[in-house]
Formats: C-alpha cells, sequence, structure tokens
C-alpha cells in the first residue's frame, strides 16, 4: 500500500509493515507542519519508492517481512538530490546489539518503540536541519566551484588572447598580414577532422596551433628576415625558436596551452627522425606536432616571404606530396591530398574551421 500527502518542502518516507504505525507517523508528521510525507507497507518496495521520490529522511522499521530493516537500509542510496540522506530507525528492538547493528550501517538516528512522540519531533527536526545544511554548504562549494572555473576560464582566455598575440607579433616581421598563424590552425584543424579526432581535441588545436611559432619572437631580426642563404650559426639560431617556444607555453596546467607547447617543441620534427630539436621519428612525434608541421610548410611555401616568393598552389601541393614518409607522416599527407588547397590559401573566416 502506497499513500502520500503534499505540500512542505521536506519530504519523508516512512517504511513499517504495520499500517496502524505507519498511519500514526503520517498523522504526527502532518499536525508537526511535514506535509510531503509518502508511505509504504511493503518493505520491498521502499528502495524504488525512495529513488523516485528523493526524500530528506526515511523513518524505517528494523523488524520485517520480505526485507529487514537492516536490508532496506543498506539498499537505500547514499544520497538524494546530492545530499547525503539521514534515516531515523524506528522500532520495538531495544537491545544494544540492534541499535549498534544499525547506526553502523548507516542510520543517523535510533528511536525505540513505543515512542515518544516529542522526541521522534526533536529527532527528525534535527536530521532534517542538518541535511539542509548540508544542502547550503553543497550549493555554497558548487557556487564557489562555479565561479572558480568562470575565473579560471577568464584567464585562460585572456593568457591564450595575449600568447595569441605575441605569436602574431613574432610573425608579423616576415609575415606582413599576420595571416599565417590563423591560416596554419585553419589547414590543421581541417587535417585533424579528415583524421576524424574527436570535436574536443579539433577545437584545442585550432586555439594552440596559432601558437607554433611563438619562440620566434627571440630570433633577431638580422636572422630572421636574411634574404639570402643562412649561415650555420644562423640557422642554429633559427632553430632555437622551437626551445623558446616551449619554454613560454610550457607548465601550465590549461589542456589548450599544454597541446600548444607541444607543438612549438616538435613541429620541426620529420617523419623520417631528421627534425630538431629531438629528432623523434614517426609516431613519436606527437599528432597535433605533425599536422601543423604539414599546415605550416605548405603555407610558408604559398605566401611570400622577406627571403623567397610564393609558390604556385599546384607546385606547393607537390612538394608536400613528394615529401610523404620523409618530411611528413603519410596519413596526414594522404588527408591533406583530399582537401581544396586553393581555399587553403584564401583569407580567414571562422567558418573555415
Amino acid at each position: 500500500m502506497l499513500s502520500r500527502t503534499t505540500g512542505k518542502d521536506d519530504r519523508i518516507l516512512v517504511v513499517d509493515d504495520d499500517p496502524t504505525s505507519t498511519a500514526l507517523l503520517s498523522r504526527m508528521l502532518e499536525q508537526w507542519g511535514y506535509e510531503d510525507v509518502f508511505v509504504t507497507n511493503e518493505s520491498s518496495a521502499a528502495v524504488g519508492l525512495c529513488r523516485r521520490t528523493q526524500p530528506d529522511l526515511v523513518l524505517l522499521d528494523l523488524h520485517m517481512p520480505e526485507l529487514d530493516g537492516m536490508e532496506v537500509l543498506r539498499r537505500l542510496p547514499e544520497e538524494t538530490r546530492g545530499i547525503p540522506l539521514p534515516v531515523l530507525m524506528l522500532t520495538a528492538d531495544e537491545s544494544r546489539e540492534a541499535r549498534r547493528d544499525a547506526l553502523s550501517a548507516g542510520a543517523r538516528d535510533y528511536v525505540v518503540k513505543p515512542f515518544d512522540p516529542d522526541e521522534v519531533r526533536l529527532r527528525v527536526r534535527n536530521l532534517l536541519q542538518t541535511r539542509g545544511l548540508a544542502a547550503s554548504l553543497r550549493r555554497h562549494r558548487d557556487e564557489l566551484e562555479h565561479r572558480v572555473a568562470r575565473r579560471t576560464e577568464e584567464l585562460d582566455r585572456a593568457r591564450l588572447e595575449t600568447l595569441a598575440r605575441l605569436a602574431v607579433a613574432a610573425e608579423f616581421r616576415d609575415d606582413e598580414t599576420g595571416e599565417h598563424t590563423r591560416r596554419v590552425a585553419r589547414t590543421a584543424a581541417l587535417l585533424a577532422r579528415a583524421l576524424r579526432m574527436p570535436d574536443e581535441d579539433v577545437e584545442r588545436l585550432v586555439l594552440a596551433a596559432p601558437l607554433h611559432d611563438v619562440g620566434k619572437i627571440a630570433v633577431p631580426d638580422a636572422v630572421l628576415l636574411k634574404p639570402g642563404r643562412l649561415t650555420r650559426a644562423e640557422y642554429q639560431e633559427v632553430q632555437r625558436h622551437v626551445l623558446v617556444g616551449e619554454e613560454i607555453l610550457g607548465g601550465s596546467t590549461s589542456p589548450v596551452l599544454q597541446t600548444a607547447a607541444e607543438i612549438a617543441l616538435h613541429h620541426h620534427e620529420r617523419w623520417d627522425g631528421r627534425g630538431y630539436p629531438a629528432g623523434l621519428a614517426g609516431n613519436e612525434v606527437p599528432l597535433p606536432a605533425r599536422l601543423v608541421a604539414v599546415a605550416d610548410v605548405f603555407d610558408a611555401l604559398t605566401h611570400r616571404r622577406p627571403y623567397k616568393e610564393a609558390w604556385p598552389v599546384r607546385d606547393a601541393v607537390r612538394e608536400v606530396l613528394d615529401q610523404a614518409a620523409g618530411h611528413f607522416d603519410p596519413e596526414v599527407v594522404a588527408a591533406f591530398e583530399g582537401l581544396d588547397h586553393e581555399a587553403l590559401v584564401a583569407p580567414v573566416t571562422a567558418a573555415a574551421y
């Protein structure tokens, strides 16, 4: 048998196989102002009813047919609506062993029948007040966590924007449009989608890829903008930009900046192991860096720089395809082959990502 009265915010579930006891408790609870009361005389229905009604307190008999109170207690959810669920055991068993076992199993309080109504009223009030305090603490904690998460997101966004501007400043010296970093991010994202990378990883790549050459900020203009062939020492100076980039971006707890640091350090590695700085080969090179490597080289070939003229798109495409299994990951090159190459050199729009 199930019965229910409605009204007050506090929800109370009464579980007792004796209809007389449940009727008495229901009347008492209503007199005390608790109008949202659920009652069952079938212990086997208690757990399901508890999950459906999400009570704030359970009044539970100990000795019942089918499932006894101890078994019901073990099966009840530890929480309802995210707050610990208190259980008040109401029983005629006054033995110390029964009291100890019930409290050990998770009951918050124990009252022996026949009970004093005032005592039950005070214990019910105290247990509900304690749960109310726990709910307030949970709400306060959730609000604090939300504020911290929002503030952390704002700080990460501001930090990324600052670093992105720094990357554009570093690139602007040999890319008058400042678009190189955005085009590389767009191409890398298209490659990632072609390889069916998860959306979350693609979104992270879009934010991280523009920072790949942030370390160029430390390369002197005389070297970076030199129109002729670099000396060995000058080439080593240029190579330092990957280490500087990793130093600028590394050590962050932000997944985006962690990916950005990984790309900055390894986007000049080669599939055949002849790249720098670590000479990694094949799948030792992180996938985001392998994607950016292809995007970076193609974009550099197809756009004018102080030391070179722009290549025709078809010639740049052929160069990338010829470097499969040499400079580039063959799987990434295969994905690149299927892209719209003319679109890759066009101005960047958000839709292109």
